[in-house]
């Protein structure tokens, strides 16, 4: 048995059906940690501190410090869908784990791919060891995933949701630099990106908790329908946020993804919308260096929302939270052990950070 085998979260209380979602989330960090540290002391030395780092537990030289790894959303998915099942407290750690480490993994090489200089309030990884440092993190993490997901449940099924999941947003990735060199892109297209992106690893999230929970197939296919629909939820207000989100909330300077000049969501809508801000906004978006100057970024800000992008994403992410709830429906699982799901799934679709 391994060192990651060895742990034990069963030890863990899981909080009160009523709990609100934070508390959800804070009980998902404590049970996934252990895990993920134990599985992180098994890589090579240099990619344990590459890694480690990433996570917020360490500074660049191995000094320990407290800056975190995240919300814990997407393990949160996985251990509430195995516990909707009526899996006892702590069912779906390794796998918990392992969905974060895929998403962190994606996170490392995005940094790479954007330029982005900071990720959680800290430099990002790739600023502090460079690219060839930063790629074998994230490729080390991909690997640790996927010998994570075996621990739990099932092993094959488990492990063909994450490598299908992983194939996703690997694919919606691809689909998310050719739109930074295009200068038309449809809602559409930018949707179906997001739900390779996001929606894919938050459905597969909520596929693993339902095997290792014990889940018939129809179950299972609906949780992890009901984690895709939430994940384009997610990205909606993501993307709203990476225009509009406070910088002491988000870790990322404000306005960052417009400073990057990236088709998200509420731009795209805004360009489609044929207006007059839309043809100006347009034009921000082709000038360079337009987009460096604080002021112009604000300008392009106003012209977003007054374009309309703000508010249609705005329903967009509300019409795929029913969506996912649909889906939650449809297990016609007890409405008292969806609770916490149900709960979590609102606080994503409509948070303010």
């Amino acid at each position: 048995m391994n060192a990651a085998e060895a742990t034990d979260t069963s030890t863990q209380t899981a909080p009160a059906d009523d709990a609100g979602p934070e508390t959800w989330l804070h009980h998902a960090r404590k049970v996934t940690d252990p895990v993920l540290r134990e599985a992180v002391d098994c890589l090579h030395p240099q990619a344990r501190i590459v890694v480690g780092y990433h996570l917020g537990w360490w500074d660049a030289h191995g000094r320990p410090v407290t800056a975190g790894w995240g919300k814990a959303v997407r393990p949160a998915l996985v251990l509430l869908s195995a516990r909707a099942l009526g899996a006892r407290s702590g069912t779906g750690a390794h796998c918990a784990a392992a969905v974060q480490l895929a998403h962190d993994s994606s996170l490392l090489h995005d940094d790479i791919i954007d330029r982005d200089d900071t990720r959680r309030h800290r430099p990002a990884a790739w600023r502090v060891f460079g690219v060839a440092g930063a790629l074998l993190g994230g490729d080390a993490m991909l690997a640790l995933a996927v010998s994570l997901v075996q621990h739990d449940g099932p092993s094959r099924p488990a492990t063909a949701a994450l490598n299908e999941a992983v194939q996703e947003f690997i694919g919606g990735q691809f689909e998310d630099i050719d739109f930074e060199e295009r200068a038309e892109v449809s809602l559409a297209e930018c949707t179906t990106m997001a739900a390779r992106k996001t929606g894919a690893l938050m459905g597969a999230a909520c596929r693993l908790g339902a095997l290792t929970g014990g889940a018939d197939e129809v179950q299972a296919a609906e949780l992890g329908s009901f984690g895709r629909s939430l994940g384009l939820a997610f990205q909606h207000v993501d993307d709203l946020l990476g225009i509009w989100g406070d910088p002491g909330a988000t870790g990322k300077p404000a306005g960052a993804d417009l400073h990057a000049r990236k088709k998200s969501l509420p731009v795209v809508a805004a360009l489609g919308s044929d207006g007059r801000e839309a043809a100006e906004l347009a034009e921000l978006y082709a000038r360079d260096p337009a987009l460096d100057d604080a002021d112009i970024l604000r300008r392009a800000a106003s012209l977003v929302e007054r374009a309309g992008g703000r508010q249609r994403v705005g329903g967009l992410a509300r019409r795929h939270l029913t969506e996912a709830l649909d889906h939650l429906d449809a297990t016609r699982l007890p409405a008292s052990d969806t609770r916490p799901l149900r709960t979590l799934a609102a606080w994503l679709a409509l948070r303010d950070h």
